[in-house]
């Protein structure tokens, strides 16, 4: 049977952690940032994991991650 095709955006976008939970990063940060606080902005740098709904589908679209 042939490999499995990773899904390429998707490997940019999602980081599976040692335990296999999924990280991905947090929205909002990329625009009209004169209106958001520093302490706001600082606080959306950080990664996140992602919804337990949403994590079965992304490790799907990522199999060898």
């Amino acid at each position: 049977m042939p490999k499995q095709k990773s899904h390429s955006s998707s490997k940019k976008r999602y980081k599976i952690t040692g335990t296999g939970k999924v990280l991905r990063a947090q929205a909002f940060k990329k625009h009209i940032l004169t209106k958001k606080s520093t302490k706001r902005k600082r606080n959306l740098r950080k990664s996140i994991l992602a919804s337990s709904a949403d994590q079965h589908n992304i490790r799907q679209l990522i199999p060898y991650k």
